[in-house]
């Protein structure tokens, strides 16, 4: 397990969070980041991006006022369940 801060660098850590996963974390590795909340936007937006490249998001928390912390595991996350709307048909 290793622990990367990001509050470093505001709302642009994006590219720097997927870099330290695919260089610094082995297969089946966790990760802890925290960055600075900024705007909350940052909290899905970094999910999304981690689900994207590929690893799984294995908790989110409020870290402090200000912080925000991710637990990463790098596997292949489960696949989304996309729901899909009941249309309700009548027969008329």
């Amino acid at each position: 397990m290793k622990r990367f801060d990001l509050r470093h660098l505001k709302n642009d850590f994006y590219d720097r969070m997927l870099e330290l996963l695919d260089k610094q974390i082995a297969a089946e590795e966790v990760a802890i980041i925290i960055f600075e909340i900024g705007d909350f936007d940052n909290i899905q937006k970094s999910a999304d991006v981690i689900y994207e490249a590929g690893y799984t998001l294995m908790n989110s928390i409020k870290f402090t006022e200000v912080d925000w912390t991710l637990v990463v595991k790098k596997v292949k996350p489960e696949p989304k369940v996309v729901e899909e709307s009941a249309e309700v048909k009548s027969d008329d």
